[in-house]
């Protein structure tokens, strides 16, 4: 075949090509999502026995080009195209406020160090449902940010596709006047206080329907990378030294602080707060707390301090306190937390130690405001 023959026949090949690709329906695009889970595969086809398609990464943009009742097909912007379960994939939404929870959450204090016997899946929101992201492996570290008693509800899948149009109303058909409806008036509206009346409060409904519902203890964690996320508390093992927290008594750590250090036989060891509470759900973050000191001369931990039955709440803080020593004034190391009373109204405790001696220097009234209150909202509170 000569040359000139080839480039012709090239050519055809070539024009062929181009008109069978114009022949072929273009995919429309539906909408954009986001991956959920650490990784996924895609499914090739609907009847594929497994996934068999590319490695997806959480965080991927997709497009989404179909759907089929619980799948959709997307289309990921190498090309590679295959079928997801809509319950693996974020919404534009839920990928934005997974990025605002890792702001939020890289503002607030931790409560101490944590990891896992077994791998622990971290999820968008406080659901066993949500996509996991990250799964803490054993040996990892987080940090413990707050704590949050939710109820177990069936998981809603994010609105990833915009609702269908509503079909055009159809014109009204001329009928035969009536008499107009006779217009009764509006009945009595309740007092304002029927709750108080009835004996109810909004709280205690609030805490009947909890109460009513099988419901799990999540924690938000911090990761090592600045992500945040929900995992299980109860999985979790707070970093506290094997010496003290062997003191717990069957109860779970909640949170943990340094409360100063001493040297013992060139050994530098730690006084330790901690905050426990006893097994169950319960809608508050801690039941006791304890301060240790290091005894130098016995060489082992001793409770300095304890106060238990109470319904505590994050967060505890560590700072310095002023104490006043007749007319003299010194500043001490202490912490504060939040306590309801009761009452049935929450103060902020300031305690004032040094070595074995603990002082309760205030008591004030508590409501959350600025960054603790967004904190207190993110709790469920």
């Amino acid at each position: 075949m000569s040359g000139k023959a080839s480039q012709l026949l090239l050519a055809a090949v070539l024009w062929a090509a181009t008109a069978c690709s114009r022949n072929q329906p273009r995919e429309i695009v539906l909408g954009e999502a986001y991956v959920g889970p650490s990784t996924v595969r895609l499914r090739q086809e609907l009847t594929s026995p497994a996934p068999d398609g590319a490695v997806l990464r959480h965080g991927e943009k997709v497009e989404i080009v179909g759907r089929r009742r619980i799948f959709v097909r997307v289309r990921t912007a190498t090309g590679a195209r295959g079928w997801l379960l809509m319950r693996q994939l974020l919404s534009p939404k839920q990928m934005q406020e997974l990025e605002r929870l890792a702001q939020r959450a890289s503002r607030m204090p931790s409560h101490g160090k944590a990891t896992v016997y077994a791998p622990l899946n971290v999820h968008t929101e406080p659901h066993r449902q949500a996509p996991a992201f990250h799964q803490i492996q054993e040996g990892e570290i987080v940090e413990v940010l707050l704590q949050r008693l939710e109820p177990r509800v069936p998981y809603r899948t994010p609105a990833l596709l915009p609702p269908p149009p509503k079909p055009e109303p159809r014109p009204a058909r001329k009928r035969n006047a009536r008499p107009p409806d006779l217009v009764l008036p509006p009945p009595p509206k309740p007092p304002g206080d029927w709750l108080e009346l009835s004996g109810w409060s909004s709280e205690r409904i609030a805490q009947r329907a909890t109460k009513s519902l099988p419901s799990d203890i999540w924690a938000l964690v911090r990761l090592g990378n600045g992500r945040a996320g929900w995992v299980l508390a109860r999985p979790l093992r707070m970093e506290i030294p094997d010496e003290v927290a062997q003191y717990s008594e069957g109860q779970r750590i909640t949170s943990y602080f340094s409360a100063g250090t001493v040297t013992d036989r060139g050994e530098v060891k730690h006084n330790w707060l901690w905050t426990t509470i006893a097994p169950g759900n319960h809608p508050y973050d801690f039941d006791s707390f304890r301060y240790f000191v290091w005894n130098t001369r016995r060489h082992r931990y001793e409770t300095a301090y304890v106060e238990r039955k109470l319904k505590g709440y994050f967060p505890v803080r560590l700072h310095p306190v002023e104490v006043r020593l007749g007319t003299r004034r010194q500043m001490w190391p202490g912490f504060s937390l939040v306590v309801e009373e009761a009452d049935g109204k929450r103060y902020r405790r300031t305690y004032a130690y040094q070595a074995y001696l603990v002082r309760l220097v205030s008591k004030e009234p508590w409501q959350p405001e600025g960054e603790e209150a967004d904190w207190w909202m993110l709790a469920g509170r």
